[in-house]
């Protein structure tokens, strides 16, 4: 900066106002420190910069999965809305590794982030010894965790897979399979609670042996719904818990030989660009991915200005059952 207000003519003080927009100045002098700039080749030192001001002007964003549309769709919203606000962002992803996560949020934490956004990969204990040492906002997307004090954005996913399973249920299927998610996270346990919910009003029997853990992941997916068709009586329908899942559903009844929705009808949770491509179109359940990302930014972005001394707020949005062609209704096959 010296050699800038040296070259313009111009005091530091005045250098320092119009890269810092701290105060007014002359259109004269902007051409001119602005031509000291181009000449020098002058950058702003941001580490610097943060050490005196106390902030980076950047968010932490930690996903658990990178492959999964959901959250890349997600983190596209946050990382626009939070550049129009001026805040860059730094991501990372856990892979679903809750050990990951510690070192990623460390990792974040002494980059000197402003804030966090995450979307935690299960183990509740480790996330709340990790925050432990954040002094500072915190959003939790997707995914809520016991015993962490912050701002959240959910889906009602109780709510969301107790409406895909009644629609099932009202096209006549009683034999049910469930592809879980991960019980570690809020997401796995609330959707297979609204799984029960649903059998439970149409009183009919939670079988345990058409509930299989998949784990978020297609490969798991896979080796679960395997497991599924191989009982002795088959289910006529089955629900995946999340997008990645049903590819490994659909994998899976391919690979034994059977059709959907002609022998097995699939619908799942999360809606992706390409369920209206598959063969058949996926009948889906629908996240508000816009106004998670903005709620969440809007929410990290109030607790740095602090507009936001209250107590942690939870918002929780619906998801939207999205019908096409992936289920039929349910016919007995003739015996003869």
């Amino acid at each position: 900066m010296l050699d800038v207000a040296a070259k313009a003519g111009v005091s530091t003080a005045t250098v320092s106002a119009l890269i810092n927009g701290t105060a007014p100045v002359s259109p004269e002098l902007r051409e001119r420190i602005g031509s000291a700039i181009a000449a020098i080749g002058y950058k702003r030192n941001t580490i610097a910069r943060s050490l005196k001001t106390g902030a980076t002007n950047t968010i932490g964003l930690v996903i658990a999965d990178i492959t999964n549309p959901f959250f890349t769709d997600v983190v596209a919203v946050i990382q626009d809305v939070l550049h129009r606000a001026g805040y860059a962002v730094m991501l990372c992803c856990t892979d679903e590794d809750p050990d990951q996560q510690e070192e990623q949020i460390s990792l974040l934490l002494d980059r000197m982030v402003d804030g966090l956004i995450i979307a935690p990969a299960g183990d509740d204990h480790a996330l709340e010894r990790v925050l432990k040492r954040a002094d500072i906002p915190v959003v939790l997307i997707d995914r809520i965790s016991n015993g962490i004090a912050a701002d959240a954005v959910v889906l009602d996913n109780q709510r969301a897979v107790r409406e895909a399973i009644d629609y099932l249920i009202g096209l006549g299927h009683r034999r049910i399979g469930y592809i879980s998610g991960s019980l570690d996270t809020s997401t796995g346990r609330g959707r297979l609670s609204g799984y029960r919910d649903a059998l439970e009003k149409a009183n009919l029997a939670c079988e345990e042996d058409l509930v299989r853990i998949g784990n978020f992941r297609e490969r798991d997916a896979y080796n679960a719904a395997m497991q599924l068709l191989v009982l002795p009586d088959l289910p006529s329908a089955i629900f995946s818990a999340n997008n990645l899942m049903v590819i490994g559903v659909m994998k899976a009844i391919r690979d034994m030989g059977l059709r959907c929705p002609e022998d097995i009808s699939v619908s799942s949770f999360d809606d992706f660009p390409w369920a209206d491509v598959f063969q058949p179109n996926l009948t889906t359940i629908a996240q508000p991915v816009q106004a998670i990302g903005e709620h969440a930014s809007q929410l990290i972005l109030d607790r740095l200005s602090n507009r936001a001394e209250r107590p942690p707020r939870q918002i929780v949005l619906a998801g939207r059952l999205t019908i096409r062609e992936s289920c039929r209704p349910f016919s007995r096959p003739d015996k003869n």
